[in-house]
């Protein structure tokens, strides 16, 4: 009975596949297959198992847990109907959540309807604006049509108005000429017969004024004769009269070459102090010429002379080992003029644009010297004057009681080699009255020297050069210094001021500054200052006044695509002897921007000597092929 409540530790042996022997004692068919045993034993009638419940059933209503096993079966039955009831509202939940699915479904049916509506709508009320449109500009193109009518109309009216007047005008002006040739041909007529009229009056004025001539021309020549024998015979005849005459002449003659060479003697004073040579195109020393015509500019310069001096490299941009250089140059040059010693002179060489002519002006007012600024290309054209006008400069230097630092930019223009270069007699003049001004030492004139090609240079004037130094391109963090510098003179401080038509958009100017930087490769200091000069010029130039980000970068692409075709210009020659160490700074033309961002900079070293830089650059020549070939 406890195997039926579950909790028996006998489990229940499982049918045998065998059928059981019948109760009337007939043997079982064995000539039957399994499969036709098992038909037949369905269909039997077991009163064994009839037996077995009647038997369990007594020995449940014996057992003491009849009563719980009434009652647990009672409880699994409640049970059953509980998850029925759950079942049946998960069906119910289910199908309302169905409803509420299909709600969904019919209200996005709803919405995508309405969208399509008001989308046809929206296509309707473009259509029709399209058509009111196209018949507002045919009826402009009408107007414009008959407008045009109209003003045809009206210059064929008006040319024809003008055909009429000019008809008139010339009409009227062929009548005044007929009527002027009539008059004309009167007068003449009156006054051919007037003359025939008085022909014979007019021979005998003629003759009566001839006879007057020749005879004052004779009493004329009878008179000088006279005076001129009477004053020879007072002459010959009076020795102190002549001694007179004698000494009066000589006398007049020596007034006369003594005011000459009095007068060339003060004028040369004058000019060596007062007023300046013809060769000096300007200069920080006081001229009294000078101050008349421009006394604004001559008071403004004796203002500065009295602040104290300013650092040699103040707005100066340049690497920092050319800048150690120069500072140790200009240190020198201070105490050189403090100490009254003997000036250096220095050579200056490099592209053009890298700051040669701003650091001598910044090294003389740092050192207390006047600066005068020469021009290598002035004195060819000079001729035989040449000469004449070096020595001049040389004179008017050395009467400088502060010194005077001699700045000739463009050098090798009339100091070429001798031995090379064909140069004519009158600059070969002039170059030998600088080599002989410039023999010695002096404590009152520096020279200093600028040139594009120094190799071009005699060899006399390199032994007259105690110093050389090469200004190379800006490096990139050169360039990034100088385009901060001029943005922010030419373009944030007059926006700041106000005074002018000028703003600036919002945006990251350093993120700007370093991005153009790297753009901006191979460009000299004068090429990033007219950048600064366009970003203005943009900015007046636009509607609203306003210089935008990407007005920067596209007048900064211009400005590198004008500096490739220049460097393009260059001739052979300028490329292999000057140029060539800085061109391999350029970037290739098809650079990405992507690329840009990590520019391939060969930096060019200033204190490098020309074997170093020709073994550098044959180096990156190899390793840098393609680019090369690209840049050519």
């Amino acid at each position: 009975m406890s195997w039926l409540f579950g909790y028996s530790t006998k489990p229940p042996q499982p049918p045998s596949d065998e059928p059981p022997a019948e109760s009337g004692g007939a043997p079982a068919t064995s000539g039957l297959t399994k499969a036709e045993k098992k038909t037949m034993e369905a269909y039997r009638f077991d009163s064994t198992a009839l037996e077995r419940a009647a038997q369990a059933a007594k020995e449940l209503e014996r057992s003491r847990h009849a009563k719980e096993a009434l009652e647990l079966s009672k409880l699994q039955e409640s049970t059953r109907q509980q998850e029925q009831l759950a079942k049946i509202k998960e069906y119910e939940a289910a199908i309302e959540q169905s409803k509420v699915e299909q709600k969904k479904v019919d209200y996005e049916e709803r919405r995508k309807t309405l969208q399509e509506e008001t989308k046809q709508h929206q296509m309707r009320a473009q259509y029709q604006d399209q058509l009111a449109k196209k018949r507002y500009e045919d009826q402009l193109l009408q107007q414009q049509k008959s407008q045009e009518e109209i003003l045809r109309k009206q210059e064929e009216s008006v040319a024809k108005q003008e055909a009429l007047r000019r008809a008139t005008i010339e009409h009227e002006m062929e009548l005044r000429e007929k009527n002027k040739l009539k008059s004309i041909e009167a007068e003449a007529r009156a006054r051919a017969k007037a003359d025939r009229d008085n022909r014979d009056i007019n021979l005998e004025q003629i003759r009566v004024k001839a006879a007057e001539n020749r005879t004052t021309i004779l009493e004329s020549i009878k008179t000088a004769g006279t005076v001129i024998g009477m004053g020879l015979n007072a002459l010959v005849t009076d020795w102190d009269k002549t001694l007179a005459a004698a000494g009066g002449l000589s006398l007049l003659a020596l007034g006369v070459y003594t005011a000459k060479g009095a007068t060339s003697v003060t004028a040369r004073f004058i000019e060596a102090r007062i007023g300046k040579p013809t060769l000096v195109n300007e200069t920080s020393r006081f001229s009294l010429l000078e101050a008349v015509k421009h006394p604004i500019l001559t008071f403004s310069k004796a203002i500065s002379s009295f602040k104290k001096p300013s650092d040699a490299l103040a707005g100066v941009v340049l690497s920092p080992i050319l800048e150690k250089r120069l500072r140790d140059i200009a240190i020198a040059t201070k105490n050189t003029r403090i100490n009254k010693g003997f000036y250096r002179n220095l050579l200056m060489y490099g592209p053009p644009g890298t700051g040669k002519t701003l650091f001598s002006k910044k090294l003389a007012k740092h050192s207390g010297m006047d600066y005068a600024i020469l021009t290598g290309g002035d004195v060819a054209p000079m001729g035989k004057d040449a000469v004449a006008a070096i020595h001049k400069v040389f004179d008017w230097a050395n009467t400088s009681r502060r010194g005077v630092l001699l700045f000739i930019d463009e050098a090798d223009a009339f100091l070429r080699k001798r031995s090379s270069e064909r140069i004519s007699e009158h600059l070969r003049a002039a170059l030998n009255a600088f080599l002989y001004r410039t023999s010695d030492q002096s404590t009152r004139i520096m020279l200093v020297l600028a040139s594009n090609t120094p190799q071009q240079f005699d060899s006399a004037i390199n032994d007259r050069l105690d110093k050389m130094i090469e200004f190379g391109l800006p490096g990139f963090e050169e360039r990034e210094r100088l385009i901060r510098l001029y943005f922010d003179k030419f373009v944030l401080q007059p926006a700041t001021e106000g005074k002018r038509r000028l703003s600036v958009d919002q945006f990251d100017y350093g993120a700007l500054c370093i991005n153009l930087a790297h753009r901006t490769a191979g460009m000299s200091g004068r090429a990033l200052s007219k950048l600064g000069v366009a970003w203005q010029a943009a900015a007046y130039a636009s509607d609203d006044g306003r210089l935008t980000e990407n007005m920067c970068i596209e007048i900064c692409d211009d400005a590198i695509k004008d500096h490739r075709q220049k460097m393009e210009w260059l001739s052979a020659e300028e490329k292999s002897r000057s140029m060539m160490p800085y061109l391999l700074d350029l970037p290739p033309l098809d650079q990405t921007e992507s690329d840009l961002q990590r520019p391939k900079i060969i930096e060019i070293s200033p204190v490098a000597s020309n074997t170093n830089m020709k073994t550098e650059t044959k180096q990156k020549k190899k390793g840098t092929a393609k680019e090369i070939d690209m840049e050519k």
